[in-house]
């Protein structure tokens, strides 16, 4: 069985939970780990044969895909600003959206060094570790209320950000210990703002797979995590230190009355590529 063969024909097995398009993008996906490749060595060498080590391994991954398992959880990693992350179902899986949210911090903050930069939510460490990049000898604190989330951040800091510092915080009941308060320069988070209301729209394979706790807030309270968020930053940044969150798209006006409420300067509402609102920021006054 040549490459090209194999992955045609795991991208028709999956047209049986997936759209066309989408299961040709997970079967390259599946593909291009077994092999070891690129997507395009992948496609360069589409009429080699298939090794057999790969030949074996799949059986198994197709079972697990036909189930809805995501393909970043049967292979054990996601793609995430030119990083190869481990990731578990104790983590959520990175997404493009918050690449964006990573591009926009670096862009505003390029070409100051030494930030202290706090992470709150950071599952498996993907924002931190591309700040930490990105922000050249920065001081990058990140955290999270699940100990199984750390692990898998810890093991991505050893390969991408040793220097990363992690704690577990619940970070609605306590503050993270060693921030004096108006030291901090960068806060960021994705939290949880998906309201229940809103699980009959979302796919299978989110919802049977990706840790609730990292998603679902409370119809009543859907911006529970930001309030805090904002009054940690409130008592953290420094004066002109900036605060970023990944959010709600249909919340979008609400999340920056909260930083303009607290007195934030420069709050704005920030589309991703596709359209759709995603992000807010705002700067400490």
């Amino acid at each position: 069985m040549t490459i090209r063969h194999f992955t045609t024909a795991l991208a028709e097995a999956l047209n049986a939970v997936y759209p066309s398009r989408e299961a040709e993008s997970i079967a390259a996906l599946v593909a291009e780990h077994l092999l070891g490749a690129t997507p395009l060595q992948r496609l360069m060498r589409a009429q080699e044969p298939v090794p057999e080590t790969a030949l074996a391994a799949l059986p198994a991954l197709q079972t697990r895909l036909l189930a809805h398992e995501p393909v970043q959880y049967v292979l054990g990693v996601a793609h995430f600003a030119d990083m190869e992350l481990e990731v578990t179902p104790a983590t959520l899986i990175p997404r493009p959206e918050t690449e964006e949210l990573v591009q926009l911090i670096a862009q505003e903050q390029h070409g100051r060094r030494g930030l202290s930069v706090l992470d709150v939510g950071t599952g498996s460490g993907c924002l931190a570790l591309a700040l930490a990049r990105d922000l050249p000898d920065s001081a990058v604190l990140a955290v999270d209320i699940s100990a199984e989330a750390l692990a898998v951040a810890r093991r991505n800091a050893a390969r991408y950000g040793p220097a990363v510092a992690f704690q577990q915080v619940d970070i609605l009941r306590s503050p993270p210990a060693g921030l004096a308060a108006g030291t901090l320069d960068v806060l960021v988070s994705n939290p949880p703002y998906v309201r229940e209301s809103e699980r009959p729209q979302m796919r299978e394979n989110v919802l049977a797979w990706e840790p609730a706790t990292a998603l679902f807030v409370p119809d009543e309270d859907p911006l529970l995590f930001y309030r805090r968020l904002v009054q940690l930053g409130h008592e953290l940044l420094r004066p002109g230190g900036a605060i970023y969150f990944e959010i709600n798209e249909a919340l979008g006006p609400e999340t920056a009355d909260l930083l303009t409420q607290r007195g934030f300067a420069g709050v704005r509402v920030q589309a991703d590529m596709f359209g759709k609102v995603r992000m807010v920021r705002g700067e400490r006054s």
